[in-house]
């Protein structure tokens, strides 16, 4: 089934980069070789966006790394569904561990930014993933299924194809501790199975759901080879040349 969704490799840079080093990441990423087959899409700061905009390969997909649930409003520091868009790009993540964990998103807020970030035709990479202590209380597929509820509640049926789920599990980011490629394909595999009885077969056997948390150029070939992941959402390694082999892990 894995051969009919195409494989999908996100960059997400975080807080980091300045003109000077992201002009080095578009160099790299332009020059390429990338595999042809792979959505390749990469999310710099909202300041930088428009610029990686107009200077990256119009192939390579710019996204907003957060947006908030309203066209526009009093809501100092934060950025629109439809200002992304009016720069010209056509994604952006929602519900990632860090806005979760350190800026105290609820699932039902970041629910309500996937809704409305759909409504204005942008595409979402929307986050799952649990933390050490609930993965050690045995308690992955209750929280990970409860962060999904937040987010099938809004998505119409005909929105699922501007949807990539990504899971993260926040115990493998930048804990030393990694998911093995197994322990990633066992939740992948879960994930598939409850949208096919929440949502619909279709929609399951269709969505793209993408591991992220320590992929590497080192593990990204067995990750991808797993049959219900579908690619991966990428953090440090992306501003690093090595972001090429991951995006043509499955050549």
């Amino acid at each position: 089934m894995a051969s009919q969704r195409k494989f999908f490799v996100g960059g997400n840079w975080k807080m980091n980069g300045n003109k000077a080093s992201i002009d080095g990441i578009i160099q790299f990423l332009n020059a390429g070789p990338l595999d042809p087959n792979t959505e390749v899409v990469v999310s710099p700061p909202a300041i930088y966006m428009e610029y990686v905009r107009g200077k990256l390969d119009q192939k390579i997909g710019v996204a907003g790394q957060n947006c908030y649930k309203v066209e526009k409003g009093a809501f100092t520091g934060d950025i629109s569904a439809n200002m992304i868009k009016d720069i010209g790009c056509e994604w952006v993540i929602l519900g990632h561990s860090e806005r979760r964990n350190v800026f105290g998103e609820s699932d039902q807020l970041i629910g309500e930014k996937v809704k409305y970030a759909l409504s204005q035709g942008l595409k979402v990479i929307a986050c799952i993933g649990e933390k050490i202590e609930e993965r050690e209380a045995g308690k992955t597929e209750e929280v990970v299924y409860r962060q999904m509820q937040a987010i099938v509640d809004n998505v119409a049926p005909d929105q699922w194809a501007n949807v990539v789920v990504a899971y993260e599990p926040v115990w493998a980011i930048g804990t030393g501790k990694t998911a093995t490629p197994a322990q990633a394909q066992e939740v992948h595999q879960k994930l598939r199975a409850w949208v096919a009885k929440k949502v619909s077969e279709p929609v399951a056997n269709s969505l793209r759901i993408v591991y992220g948390g320590s992929v590497s150029a080192a593990n990204c070939k067995e990750l991808g080879g797993q049959s219900d992941i579908d690619g991966s959402l990428v953090g440090g390694a992306s501003l690093k040349p090595d972001f090429v082999q991951i995006v043509n892990a499955t050549q």
